[in-house]
């Protein structure tokens, strides 16, 4: 591969304080005063000292929202969706603190390639974009702010079941194909050629992903943007623990079924799909697979396996009470895979080429009213009244799992990003990341932290990566 590595990437050269530097405020409560959690935006974004030219007149700058569907669409209140999406109230404290600085020339694109089964136009009407864009047109002219709908197509699922596919315009850019190959933390992987993506069909899956080559498709848009501005919500995660700045990334691709998300199988037998080879995890790995081979390339025959479904779940168990598809701590495929996206992110431009300057890259995290529990679709609101935000999604992603009260060593996300070998962009160490707070308590070093929100983990994580009390005073 060719391309200077930037020095904050490689690994070598000084280290940066401001990249090792997060801030974290609390204040508001809820999102009923829209000007309270604009204030807490800025002040937070003020605390961390970015340099007067990190946005500059003319540039590209895109904003990385998590829009996912919402996991109860029988109740459409807002109510029901501020602890599970980025909250629109931030989206707009974040676009009148870019807009200005953009001096009239320059673009802010709002996009995600939310889940495949999401519905754009209720994520539309709850953020309420028509009237944004139309007020974000008049108070700031010359300036293009759009949202964009990134996914290629949108599926329509019954009980869990893709049953249609609808095929959608997509990035408006079109798409860029990275080939990380022997860059992948997938490189000698124990699951190779039993990785499961985004749908049934994991032939696809594994042809992206086998021996030396390992490639992704993401949206152009992002990857041409001189400034990517990620705004991830602050919950849980089934897969990797948490669900923050480093994951928040899976809404780039142009394609989901490239991103493995677990191996099928236990780990007896080099799995993650169960914790445990047991009777009923044997015969459902079984039944499903066939069921997943049939399936694939036959979405209309899908709505025939809905009442096979709901019955296998009777017996089973559901998915809410039930630990499978790798919904656990076990999980040793997924982190790979969000790793895998975030170098994509920040060492290939829109060409897929090597990039020979860093990106500008800046991730302000939404904790205003957060979610515990089976995240990242069905979680339990957190009220925790806080803002974050730091220049690399590392040292976000640490401050964020500590102030969940949750131990980042055990975390393999966050553990293993310190341990990369192959293009690593980590240029710090954990005792570099420095919090900057006006929470006295919060303030200093990870390990300094003390009184944390105590966030409830997702059922297949509890007792694996709650930060142990005796931490808390060390």
């Amino acid at each position: 591969m060719e391309g200077a590595d930037p020095s904050w990437a490689s690994g070598s050269g000084s280290i940066s304080d401001r990249e090792a530097s997060v801030s974290v405020q609390q204040g508001v409560g809820s999102y009923e005063n829209p000007q309270a959690v604009r204030q807490l935006t800025h002040e937070t974004l003020a605390r961390l000292g970015l340099p007067s030219d990190f946005i500059k007149p003319g540039d590209r700058v895109v904003l990385k929202p998590n829009w996912v569907k919402e996991h109860d669409e029988r109740h459409p209140e807002p109510g029901h969706w501020e602890h599970v999406v980025t909250h629109p109230s931030v989206i707009e404290a974040v676009v009148d603190w870019v807009a200005p600085q953009l001096n009239g020339r320059g673009s802010i694109t709002i996009c995600d390639a939310p889940q495949t089964d999401s519905s754009f136009e209720r994520l539309r009407r709850y953020c309420d974009f028509d009237r944004l864009e139309k007020e974000w047109q008049q108070r700031y002219p010359g300036i293009t702010i759009q949202f964009v709908d990134l996914r290629p197509e949108e599926w329509h699922a019954v009980d869990g079941v893709t049953v249609s596919k609808k095929a959608l315009p997509g990035d408006p850019e079109g798409s860029t194909h990275v080939r990380l190959d022997d860059a992948s933390e997938f490189v000698g992987f124990h699951g190779e050629g039993r990785l499961f993506g985004a749908s049934f069909d994991m032939a696809e899956t594994n042809a992206r992903h086998q021996g030396s080559r390992h490639d992704y498709l993401l949206c152009r848009t992002p990857m041409e943007a001189d400034v990517v501005i990620n705004l991830p919500k602050l919950k849980t995660h089934k897969k990797v623990g948490l669900t923050c700045a480093l994951k928040n990334l899976v809404g780039i691709n142009a394609n989901k079924n490239w991103l493995p998300h677990h191996t099928e199988g236990t780990p007896e037998d080099g799995g993650d799909q169960f914790p445990a080879a047991t009777r009923k995890a044997r015969l459902e790995n079984a039944w499903m697979g066939r069921a997943k081979r049939f399936l694939a390339d036959r979405p209309r025959l899908s709505r025939c396996f809905v009442p096979l479904k709901k019955l296998g779940r009777l017996y089973f168990g559901d998915t809410q009470q039930v630990v499978r598809s790798g919904n656990w701590y076990g999980n040793d495929t997924c982190w790979r895979m969000v790793l895998d996206l975030n170098k994509c992110l920040f060492f290939f431009d829109g060409e897929g080429n090597r990039r020979r300057r860093p990106r500008r890259y800046l991730a302000i995290v939404d904790g205003i009213v957060g979610g515990e529990g089976n995240g990242p679709m069905a979680p339990d609101p957190k009220p925790s009244g806080v803002i974050l935000a730091g220049i690399h999604p590392l040292a976000v992603d640490c401050v964020a799992a500590t102030l969940m009260g949750f131990d980042w060593e055990r975390l393999p996300l966050l553990k293993r990003a310190f341990e990369m070998n192959r293009l690593n962009f980590v240029g710090f160490g954990p005792k570099n990341i420095e919090i900057r707070s006006n929470v006295p308590k919060w303030a200093g070093g990870l390990a300094e932290m003390e009184e944390v929100l105590h966030f409830r983990p997702h059922f297949g994580w509890v007792g694996a990566l709650e930060r142990k009390p005796q931490s808390l005073s060390e």
